[in-house]
């Protein structure tokens, strides 16, 4: 059944017909301009609107859709498309959807890379600082033992002093501790 009979709304598929004529149109003028020594003509408006509706139909699939940095990813993969459109060869392939899919994912890819090392980068340097070496890691205790919030803080006796009931100017009454206060 037709798309169009069938009530389907068409701006959000890629008609792989049309993308190819569109793409060989855009080629000739590419080759032409690279014999004459030109500069190549910009990527028309229907092809770059391909290009962002595979990346975005890509994004939506279950492996890359909870990323949080999705707008970077098809930032990234339609720019790719855009640059190396030229690669594309009509007369090896008919099917530019699967070949710009392809760029698409790789590109996905690689921004999960490049943000998986920035990440890691920003962990290193927050566990170098000083003031990460204050909190505490989920390995650093014994998950069966009891976390002192005496050990968290690292309070001395005075501190805690100043935490005891019925004590507002913050002289020792008894010896409470933080734990028991708080408890």
């Amino acid at each position: 059944m037709d798309k169009k009979k069938s009530g389907k709304n068409d701006s959000h598929y890629v008609n792989n017909a049309e993308f190819y004529d569109a793409l060989c149109i855009w080629k000739e003028g590419v080759v032409e301009a690279d014999n004459s020594g030109e500069t190549r003509p910009p990527v028309t408006d229907y092809i770059g609107g391909c290009f962002i509706k595979i990346a975005e139909g890509l994004a939506r699939k279950a492996c890359f859709i909870n990323y949080e940095y999705k707008e970077e990813m098809i930032g990234d993969a339609v720019e790719n498309c855009v640059l190396y459109a030229h690669n594309f060869d009509p007369d090896k392939s008919k099917n530019p959807f699967a070949y710009f899919t392809q760029m698409v994912y790789y590109a996905f890819l690689r921004r999960i890379q490049k943000e998986k090392k920035q990440m890691y980068v920003k962990y290193k340097v927050a566990e170098k600082s000083e003031d990460f070496k204050n909190f505490l890691r989920w390995d650093d205790t014994d998950p069966h033992e009891k976390l002192s919030l005496n050990k968290m803080f690292n309070l001395s006796e005075n501190d805690i002093d100043k935490f005891t009931k019925g004590n507002k100017k913050g002289g020792k009454s008894g010896g409470a501790t933080l734990d028991s206060v708080l408890e």
